[in-house]
């Protein structure tokens, strides 16, 4: 396998553009024109990881789009992976299942285009392939095995606009069931000459690491201090690289962290004490740094039955939220930010913008916008 780890971009610039130009985002409507108004289509994202199944389906919208349904279940697809290297039958199961209800959600809705993604578990897995064959002939869905580099560009144009216009270097993550995405953004939004932001990636990773993998490590219903400390200097030090390469975002004007996963989103509910979780009130949080410090303190001292009876954290991620925390942590220290912003958004947004974007949703007057 190609070593994919800590790569900088101005190294394989041509490389990186063409990625660019197929995962950027539409640019602003500018001029006197109304955009035209788009006609109705439904469009699916479908992102399958190593432990959750999620699907977004939406219409386009003038300045971007509207969600008309989404589903996310818990299958854990990647459960003993780390150790037998195959896909165990039990989760094979769970996760057909699921597509198929995503299948019927699709049909429900008249979607007319829609992607279907795969990502760590399915890359890792000998066999992998023969389990998109079987989704294939049984569920009817055609799963794409995306590369690291795919799922981070993804990751940054489906959550980027989220990033602090003004912010000279932001670093993207996305903590995953089994793999953890890492991004540099260089220069600040407000003075880019495209509204694209993958053309400011100065430098992305990709962490064979994840909540699944560390857990199934370290254990994750009895995480003590020791144990947790354990896990964080595991993540650092496959880290080291990029963040050799990254070092410097840190120092910039209005430097901050931008994170995208269940974690985050899971450690912003607890802190905010939500009696459910409420998306409304989580994309676009911002946290201080001891806001941050404070909730995973707050996790560690739960035992796992406290944390199953969290209506934020439920029984299916009760043995996983302090792995991800581990991997945030490590992050933390790596690039010490007084600011994290909360993301509940990434893959699946990503894939909607590109095939809208590449349908010409947004175009104006028979031109591109």
């Amino acid at each position: 396998m190609r070593d994919e780890t800590a790569v900088s971009v101005p190294a394989r610039a041509a490389e990186y553009a063409e990625t660019a130009r197929a995962t950027a985002p539409p640019p602003d409507p500018a001029g006197d024109d109304p955009p035209r108004r788009p006609e109705r289509r439904a469009y699916a994202a479908l992102d399958l990881g190593t432990n959750n199944c999620r699907l977004l389906i939406a219409e386009p919208a003038p300045y971007g789009f509207r969600v008309i349904d989404a589903f996310s279940r818990i299958v854990r697809l990647g459960e003993g992976l780390g150790t037998t290297d195959r896909l165990s039958d039990d989760a094979v199961e769970r996760t057909v299942d699921a597509l198929g209800v995503c299948l019927g959600k699709m049909r429900s809705r008249g979607v007319v285009r829609s992607k279907s993604i795969a990502t760590e578990a399915c890359r890792l897995a000998v066999n992998g392939p023969a389990f998109v064959d079987r989704v294939h002939r049984e569920v009817g869905l055609d799963l794409e095995v995306v590369d690291r580099r795919t799922e981070a560009y993804l990751a940054v144009t489906g959550c980027a606009a989220l990033a602090d216009r003004h912010a000279e270097s932001v670093v993207i993550f996305d903590i995953g069931g089994g793999s953890t995405e890492i991004v540099w953004l260089d220069g600040s939004a407000a003075l880019a000459r495209s509204a694209d932001p993958t053309l400011r990636i100065r430098a992305w990773d990709s962490l064979p690491v994840g909540v699944v993998t560390l857990a199934e490590r370290y254990g994750g219903a009895d995480v003590t201090r020791p144990v947790f400390e354990g896990m964080v200097e595991e993540v650092a030090d496959r880290l080291t690289k990029f963040a050799l390469i990254a070092g410097a975002a840190a120092h910039a004007p209005n430097f901050h962290l931008l994170g995208t996963s269940g974690t985050v989103t899971t450690l912003a509910a607890t802190h905010l004490r939500l009696p459910r979780y409420d998306r409304r009130r989580i994309d676009g949080l911002w946290m201080r740094d001891r806001e941050v410090t404070d909730a995973i303190d707050g996790l560690l001292s739960t035992r796992l039955s406290d944390r199953a009876q969290n209506p934020c954290i439920g029984r299916d991620r009760a043995d996983l939220v302090l792995a991800g925390c581990a991997i945030l942590e490590a992050i933390r220290r790596a690039f010490p930010s007084e600011r994290l912003r909360i993301a509940d958004r990434g893959l699946r947004e990503g894939l909607l913008m590109n095939m809208m974007r590449e349908d010409g949703v947004w175009r104006r007057g028979g031109r591109p916008s």
